[in-house]
């Protein structure tokens, strides 16, 4: 009896052992707080991977860039090197390795999300994220982000013209400097980790991001205004490490590539149906919240239109330029 307790205790061990063995664990970093549109899906998509491995592949999520120091091109180099697993961050930042990337940012490229999905999905969509490999990325997934809104401290965005003279934080991207620079703006481009201190201390007047962002990064407290201009799209880049991902079994492989594709559904539903209560929020919080009307937005837009040749020139591919304003009707 005392044997056979012995070896059912040994089989039990090797069977823990066995299942620990299997078990493996991804750090996954995205830039914002816990309560920003891209770390919420993030959870999703750490949630949806337990689920299909039944538990064997585990993502940990990591928000506010502190794995990577708050550094956007330095976690893009970590990324590559391996000293992080995988990776969330805007494709407006990716523009700094791919000028590619910057069409997605095209001012008023796109009439609305359900056209910004189709282009990330489709050919070029496809097309960024193969080009990944040429900087030492696996990408996994392209996912769109809520059109960028105007925020700032001084009067209501209305037209062109309201911009005139305002300090306003942009990316570090010369496309957002140019579009800006254009409506008579003083673009400051600036590391999103410095953006609050800098409008708390009136360094900037403004800064224009998705509508969520005000809200979970508090910019309430040191923005007045925000109007709702639409007036780029952008989207977030889902990449691992290559050698991380190349080590992972098919099965595991398969079920992140699929999570990914049902986050990212998961992800535009719940940014749909937040977005009016964001706008609530912020105006519980004291914020003035306008909407262009059509009729607004067209002097915007012709702005934007100014500029292709400028824009095709950043994006330093004009194949794929003519590609991506063919795709959306544009050209």
């Amino acid at each position: 009896m005392k044997h056979f307790t012995l070896r059912a205790m040994l089989a039990a061990a090797t069977m823990l052992t066995a299942s620990f063995a299997q078990a493996e664990t991804l750090t996954l970093s995205t830039p914002d707080p816990d309560n920003s549109e891209i770390t919420v899906a993030a959870n999703k998509f750490a949630e949806l991977v337990a689920a299909k491995t039944n538990g064997e592949l585990t993502i940990k999520v990591f928000p506010n860039g502190t794995l990577y120091g708050g550094d956007p091109s330095g976690a893009v180099k970590q990324l590559a090197g391996g000293s992080l697993d995988m990776l969330l961050l805007a494709t407006s930042l990716y523009a700094n390795f791919n000028p590619k990337f910057s069409a997605i940012s095209i001012p008023y490229l796109f009439d609305d999300e359900a056209q910004l999905r189709g282009y990330l999905s489709g050919e070029p969509g496809q097309e960024l994220i193969s080009d990944l490999g040429n900087i030492g990325i696996k990408g996994i997934n392209l996912w769109p982000r809520p059109f960028r809104q105007m925020t700032n401290s001084k009067h209501p965005i209305e037209k062109p013209e309201d911009l005139s003279g305002l300090k306003f934080r942009v990316p570090n991207n010369p496309l957002w400097v140019e579009f800006f620079k254009k409506m008579g703006a003083a673009p400051t481009p600036m590391a999103f980790a410095e953006v609050y201190n800098a409008l708390q201390l009136k360094v900037v007047d403004g800064q224009e991001n998705p509508i969520n962002v005000p809200l979970s990064a508090k910019f309430y407290e040191v923005q007045k205004y925000a109007s709702i201009t639409n007036h780029m799209g952008d989207g977030w880049v889902l990449g691992i490490n290559p050698a991380k991902f190349d080590g992972l079994s098919d099965a595991h492989k398969k079920a992140l590539e699929e999570a990914g594709k049902e986050a990212e559904a998961w992800k535009v539903e719940n940014d749909a149906a937040t977005a009016e209560s964001t706008i609530a929020e912020l105006e519980k919080h004291g914020m003035e919240v306008n909407r262009l009307t059509p009729e607004q937005q067209k002097a915007f837009v012709a702005v934007s239109k100014e500029l292709f040749p400028v824009f095709a020139g950043l994006v330093k591919d004009q194949a794929f330029f003519d590609k991506t304003v063919a795709a959306v009707g544009k050209n």
